[in-house]
C-alpha cells in the first residue's frame, strides 16, 4: 500500500461489491461444473491408479465449493441460482460429447476430462488469489482461510497433472 504524502489523507479503497458479486457467481457456476464433473469422474474410473485420487479430488472440490458459498455469504453476495442451474445443465450436457465412440466411453475421455478439470482447478486457484488480494480492503475476507485454499488448489493441480501424464501414457502409448 502506498504511503500518503505528508499533509494528505490516505486514499481509502473499497471493494466493488457489485462487480465482486458477478465475479463470485461466475466462479460459483464454474465450481458447480467442477464438482459435478469430478464426482462423475470418480464414479466412472474405478481402476486402481485413478480411483482413490479422483475420489479424494471430488471430495475436496465439493468442500471448496462449500467454502466459496460460505465466503459469498460472509460478503453478503447473493447466489444467482440461474447461473448455478445453467452451469449444472452445461456439465450434464458435456457428458454427451462426441468421443469417437458411439456406445461406450473412449479411452481418450480420461485424458480430456483430466485436462478440463485441471483448467477448472487453476481457475479456482486464481479466484482464491483474487479474494486474497482484496483481503486488505475488506476485513470480512479471511486471509488465512484463503492461503489454505490456495495451497490446496496448487496441490490439486499437481495431482491432476500427475494423473493426466499417467493417462496420456496409458492411453496414447502402445507396446
Amino acid at each position: 500500500m502506498k504511503t500518503p504524502m505528508p499533509g494528505t489523507r490516505p486514499r481509502i479503497r473499497r471493494v466493488r461489491t457489485d462487480l465482486l458479486g458477478i465475479y463470485l457467481n461466475d466462479h460459483l457456476a464454474g465450481s458447480t461444473v467442477g464438482a459435478g464433473r469430478s464426482l462423475f469422474m470418480a464414479r466412472s474410473h474405478r481402476d486402481p491408479p485413478y480411483a482413490q485420487p479422483l475420489q479424494h479430488l471430488a471430495d475436496e472440490i465439493a468442500e471448496d465449493r462449500a467454502s466459496l458459498l460460505r465466503i459469498m455469504r460472509s460478503l453478503d453476495v447473493p447466489k444467482r441460482r440461474y447461473k448455478v442451474a445453467a452451469a449444472g445443465a452445461a456439465e450434464q450436457l458435456g457428458r454427451l460429447k462426441s468421443n469417437g465412440r458411439l456406445y461406450r466411453r473412449s479411452p481418450l475421455t480420461l485424458v480430456i476430462e483430466l485436462e478440463f478439470l485441471r483448467l477448472g482447478v487453476k481457475g479456482k486457484e486464481l479466484g482464491w488469489r483474487t479474494l486474497r488480494a482484496l483481503a486488505e480492503a475488506d476485513g470480512r475476507i479471511d486471509e488465512q482461510e484463503l492461503d489454505g485454499l490456495i495451497a490446496r488448489a496448487e496441490q490439486q493441480v499437481n495431482t491432476l497433472e500427475e494423473l493426466r501424464v499417467r493417462a496420456v501414457r496409458d492411453v496414447l502409448l502402445t507396446d
